[in-house]
């Protein structure tokens, strides 16, 4: 579903930003690897904040 908005709203993008090619592979992979680098630092530090929590004070906590 949302590869079928972003390929939708790629030809949107194209009209308003000129120089911008519907598939451009260097726009591609750079928003991948931009999505990859926020995606990795936000899911990483709460997962080891997580990981040092005893599992039974977390399970009295409730």
């Amino acid at each position: 579903m949302w590869a079928i908005a972003g390929l939708t709203l790629t030809r949107t993008m194209t009209a308003l930003v000129h120089g911008v090619g519907v598939k451009d592979p260097t726009i591609l992979c750079g928003v991948a690897l931009l999505l990859i680098c926020v995606a990795t630092p936000a899911s990483y530090i709460p997962a080891r904040r997580a990981a040092r929590v005893d599992p039974m004070v977390a399970l009295r906590y409730e």
